[in-house]
């Protein structure tokens, strides 16, 4: 069963909604690091390929002039192997009129792919980044959002091309090449305000320039995880995926970020939680234990 196409809530006065951009199965191994599978599985069950199942959940965010979309799925470029290597399920309903599912939810609250001024990419890997472009029905591949500028951290965008054999798997140039060919790339360095109300926050170890999102308004706060927490079951600290390629960093990404979301009551968005899009932290347990917060 597919989840909801979309999620809506406010913080404060600007309105977000979780894009359901469709789904993956992941090695659960590689999802949980060094934590055993009798433990991880406890949270979520794996299939007869050890693989777990992996919301990939976007983020709209719509702010008084600008409308901002956080992450984008997998995109419509890659192989029936790579697919089902990878579980990806990101079809819409009717394919004939969406390319993918994310083109279907952004429809139906009224937005179309033109509508998108800023294409926020928390690291450009292809779960997060595969929907930067699109293959098009001549079969060349063209920008998914043709007006938007996409920011990305400097130092992930060359991270990204190093292609060493450790990571070059996560990174496709379909993905980023035809962006940065364009001249539609916007480069951060470091925490910075993109517009009024959303700022993007380091958390490196997923990789070197993993970046978080902050969105803010009448002194409410929503944070969307996207890598350094990608579910729900990650929220303690020594939780941390295989795949990431600096694992102590996480760790002490986290620390500061949990300390902050406690103190300050964040909403916490997850991106890859099969179940839960957002919560926030007890604030009567001193380890990290999530309130789900369904409240709109």
């Amino acid at each position: 069963m597919k989840a909801p196409l979309v999620l809506t809530r406010k913080v404060g006065d600007i309105m977000i909604h979780a894009l359901d951009g469709g789904s993956q199965l992941l090695d659960g191994g590689a999802m949980f690091g060094v934590v055993p599978k009798p433990l991880w599985e406890k949270r979520i069950a794996a299939d007869e390929r050890n693989r777990i199942p992996l919301a990939m959940r976007c983020l709209l965010v719509e702010t008084p002039d600008e409308l901002v979309l956080i992450d984008n799925g997998a995109g419509n470029k890659e192989s029936g192997k790579f697919t089902d290597i990878y579980g990806i399920d990101n079809a819409a309903s009717d394919p004939a009129r969406f390319p993918t599912r994310i083109e279907e939810a952004l429809h139906h609250i009224g937005y179309s792919t033109d509508d998108v001024d800023i294409m926020l990419d928390t690291h450009l890997h292809f779960d997060h980044a595969g929907g930067n472009t699109r293959l098009a029905g001549d079969g060349g591949i063209v920008l998914s959002f043709p007006r938007a500028r996409y920011v990305v951290q400097r130092g992930e965008l060359e991270w990204s091309r190093s292609r060493n054999e450790r990571i070059q798997a996560s990174y496709l140039p379909h993905n980023i090449e035809p962006v940065s060919e364009a001249g539609r790339f916007d480069l951060v360095d470091g925490d910075v305000e993109i517009v009024p109300g959303i700022r993007v926050l380091r958390t490196p170890g997923h990789t070197p320039h993993h970046q978080s999102v902050l969105i803010t308004s009448k002194g409410e706060t929503a944070c969307f995880l996207a890598d350094v927490m990608p579910t729900s079951a990650h929220l303690p600290l020594p939780w941390i995926m295989g795949y990431d390629v600096e694992p102590l960093v996480t760790l002490e990404s986290k620390r500061a970020l949990l300390a902050r979301a406690r103190e300050e009551e964040w909403l916490l968005v997850f991106e890859h939680d099969p179940v839960v899009a957002w919560g926030r932290l007890d604030p009567a347990q001193t380890r990290p234990v999530l309130v789900v917060d369904n409240g709109n």
